[in-house]
C-alpha cells in the first residue's frame, strides 16, 4: 500500500479510533495518533496499531521542553517500537530529540511553524517581524542541522525546504492537506494532496475529509490515486 498517506486518528478515544481504522481496512498503513487523544488511551492506541494491526505509527506530540525532559521523553517513546515523533523545531529541542532516540529507527520531525497559524497569530505570539514563509523555511534549515530527520511543514513551504542542502535524504511531512472542496477546518495554509506531493512532501497527513466520509477506505483510496507515482 502507499504509505504517503497518512491518516489523522483526531478522534476522542481508542474506541472511535479503532473502528475508524476497521472501517478503512488495507487501505491505509500508516497512522497518526495526536496529543487530542493522549488522555483517551492514545499511547495504547499507538502500540496496538502498531503490534496488532502490522500499521506504521507517527506519534504526533510535538514536544518541547528542557533538554534533559525532551532527551528522557524521546529515549522513552523510542523504546515503544514507532516510527514519527515531532517535537518543536527549535534547534536545543531537537539535539536533546535526537540524542534520545539513538540506536533507535525512530524519526524526529521538527515542527517549524503550525499550518493553523498566518502572519497574526505570530505578531501575538512575539515571533520576529517578517514573512511567514521565510521563516519557516530558516527553522527548517536549523532544526535539520541540529539533528532533525526530517520536518512538518505546510505544503506552501516544501518546495523550498526541500532545496535547502540540509534536506537531502530528510523527510518531509505536510499536515493542512485537503481534497479539492473540502472544508478548511481550523488550517489556514492549505494545498490538496496532489499538491503537497507535488511541491517535495515524502507524506501528506490528512484527517478528517477520510474518516469522517460515509466510505472512509474508498476516501483514502481516492486520495492515494490521485497522488503523482513514486
Amino acid at each position: 500500500m502507499d504509505d504517503r498517506l497518512i491518516v489523522a486518528l483526531d478522534v476522542p478515544d481508542v474506541i472511535g479510533a479503532l473502528k475508524i481504522v476497521d472501517r478503512i481496512g488495507d487501505a491505509v498503513g500508516f497512522y497518526k495518533v495526536g496529543l487530542g487523544m493522549l488522555t483517551g488511551g492514545g499511547l495504547a492506541l499507538a502500540l496496538e496499531l502498531k503490534q496488532e494491526h502490522g500499521k506504521r505509527v507517527f506519534l504526533d506530540l510535538k514536544l518541547f521542553d528542557i533538554g534533559q525532559t525532551i532527551e528522557n521523553a524521546v529515549r522513552g517513546l523510542a523504546g515503544l517500537g514507532l516510527d514519527f515523533l515531532t517535537v518543536h523545531g527549535d534547534p536545543q529541542v531537537v539535539r536533546a530529540a535526537a540524542e534520545g532516540k539513538s540506536g533507535s529507527d525512530l524519526k524526529i520531525l521538527a515542527v517549524t511553524v503550525l499550518t493553523s497559524l498566518d502572519r497574526a497569530d505570530l505578531d501575538a505570539n512575539m515571533i520576529r517581524p517578517g514573512d511567514i514563509h521565510e521563516i519557516t523555511v530558516e527553522r527548517a534549515a536549523r532544526a535539520l542541522s541540529a539533528g532533525a530527520d526530517g520536518v512538518i511543514t505546510s505544503p506552501q513551504e516544501a518546495a523550498a525546504i526541500r532545496a535547502l542542502p540540509e534536506a537531502a535524504g530528510r523527510l518531509i511531512v505536510t499536515p493542512g492537506v485537503r481534497p479539492a472542496g473540502a472544508a478548511k477546518g481550523d488550517q489556514k495554509r492549505i494545498a490538496t494532496p496532489a499538491e503537497a506531493i507535488g511541491q517535495g512532501a515524502d507524506h501528506i497527513v490528512v484527517g478528517r475529509p477520510v474518516w469522517a466520509s460515509a466510505d472512509p477506505a474508498a476516501a483514502a483510496r481516492e486520495i492515494i490515486a490521485g497522488l503523482t507515482p513514486r
